[in-house]
């Protein structure tokens, strides 16, 4: 996923986007089944998902096929966010927003409110929503600093929020390649929940946002073994200049 600051050239509202939608129950299993077979699968901890009610899974992000594999692999269906670029083309603007992806446009501005506002009604309903703390697909391997949405999210709604750690899939699909390698191991980890308890008490400081952020990201690590850096992952332009 680029993390340019381009423009989508397609005028779309993303309040249209539901997420989640019985496409996706069917769309799971049977991309799951073909997965299964040029993949090796590890699954750890999916168990503790629960069975109803709102929860959201924040992993590391280092290939696109990341969320494929954890939205297949998912017991419950599951929206997550996707940059507002996929609405540019027919294809990927119907069966993405299709299999659950509410677009958001990562320059900001009303765009990005209203995705936000999406993902709001998703948790509202009870649902199960996934998304990247990073804000974008480390290309250097390395875990870099959460933004603090998913907190946002998780004191909002009262609902636990999962660390998740994907290690394999940037040697199945690095980034900027188009197709994938078969016969390849990917592993996806999903942490005990973190409790909010603590943050709840002091939901009015506004370093809580970030002290929460902070040990998402710090229990992510600790699933991944990724070398951590505190600093915003680098745009890609800048990442191919320093990083690669």
């Amino acid at each position: 996923m680029r993390f340019a600051k381009t423009v989508s050239k397609t005028s779309f509202d993303p309040l249209k986007y539901v997420g989640a939608t019985k496409f996706q129950t069917r769309f799971r299993p049977f991309v799951r089944f073909f997965v299964n077979r040029f993949c090796k699968f590890t699954l750890i901890g999916f168990e503790q998902i629960p069975k109803t009610g709102p929860a959201i899974l924040c992993a590391n992000h280092i290939s696109f096929l990341d969320s494929v594999f954890l939205l297949t692999h998912s017991p419950r269906n599951m929206s997550v966010v996707g940059k507002s670029e996929y609405m540019d083309s027919w294809k990927t603007r119907w069966l993405f927003t299709k299999i659950g992806m509410i677009p958001l446009d990562r320059s900001g501005g009303d765009s990005a409110t209203s995705a936000m506002v999406a993902v709001e009604a998703v948790l509202a309903r009870g649902e199960l929503f996934g998304i990247f703390p990073e804000g974008t697909r480390s290309r250097d391997g390395k875990l870099y600093k959460g933004r603090t949405g998913a907190a946002r999210l998780a004191l909002k709604f009262g609902c636990p929020i999962f660390p998740v750690g994907i290690t394999g899939t940037s040697e199945i699909m690095a980034p900027d390649t188009v197709m994938p390698k078969f016969g390849r191991r990917c592993k996806i980890e999903i942490g005990a929940p973190i409790s909010l308890e603590q943050y709840l008490e002091r939901a009015q400081d506004p370093a809580v946002l970030r002290e929460l952020t902070d040990e998402v990201m710090t229990k992510i690590q600790l699933l991944t073994s990724q070398e951590y850096l505190y600093e915003y992952a680098p745009k890609r332009s800048s990442a191919n200049r320093t990083h690669i």
